[in-house]
């Protein structure tokens, strides 16, 4: 089986496991999805739509989070760890948006990655789940698995996942699969305890079934 055909059933299988596979991160604007992804570095999404509730109580759209100071977004993000750092990009992301763009998050992935505390995983999940175009999003749970799986070879960097994977992945299959390897990863192949390889869907095309 060649990596395109391991691909196109490893996606065949995950959608009929997890049919229903969104982003996890609660939002109903493209802005307060950058605001999401950014807190959720090193941070359970679950914690974050918990805190982000607080957030846009006090600050509810894009211009009042612009105009925030930044030591009173971190008052609010500190649950999230990072705090400093986290509330810095999103105020700076936030103004630039304002200032530079008008108020509307751009399409464009190269100008998604030149707002403050934006890298790759963030500027895809922005273009696949808010704009419906194709993207890979190497989160940890899409990195392990491909390598677990056989995707792809020893590759722990994200930029070059990604890049593996576009070539083996349909484009129009890319950012629900990496929704789905999330699901499964938290579920089944997980990173904290040894896999349950015997419930998972995939055990007879994957290589490292049960090596663990």
């Amino acid at each position: 089986m060649t990596k395109k055909e391991l691909a196109l059933e490893v996606i065949r299988r995950l959608k009929k496991a997890y049919p229903d596979a969104d982003c996890t991160l609660d939002y109903d604007d493209a802005w307060k999805l950058l605001v999401s992804v950014r807190l959720a570095a090193q941070c359970t999404d679950a914690r974050v739509n918990v805190v982000v509730q607080d957030l846009y109580a006090k600050y509810p759209d894009m211009e009042a989070l612009a105009e925030a100071p930044p030591e009173d977004i971190e008052e609010i993000v500190r649950p999230c760890g990072l705090g400093k750092s986290k509330a810095r990009d999103i105020s700076a992301c936030m103004r630039m948006l304002v200032n530079e763009y008008g108020g509307k998050v751009p399409e464009d992935f190269d100008e998604l990655l030149k707002l403050p505390g934006v890298g790759r995983k963030s500027a895809n999940l922005i273009v696949g789940d808010v704009f419906g175009k194709p993207a890979i999003v190497t989160d940890t749970h899409c990195i392990r698995l491909a390598n677990r799986i056989g995707l792809v070879d020893g590759l722990k960097d994200p930029k070059k996942v990604e890049f593996a994977l576009r070539e083996i992945i349909p484009p129009e299959e890319g950012n629900a699969l990496c929704h789905r390897l999330v699901l499964h990863g938290r579920e089944v192949c997980s990173a904290r305890t040894k896999p349950f390889c015997g419930k998972c869907c995939l055990a007879d095309v994957c290589i490292s079934a049960g090596t663990f």
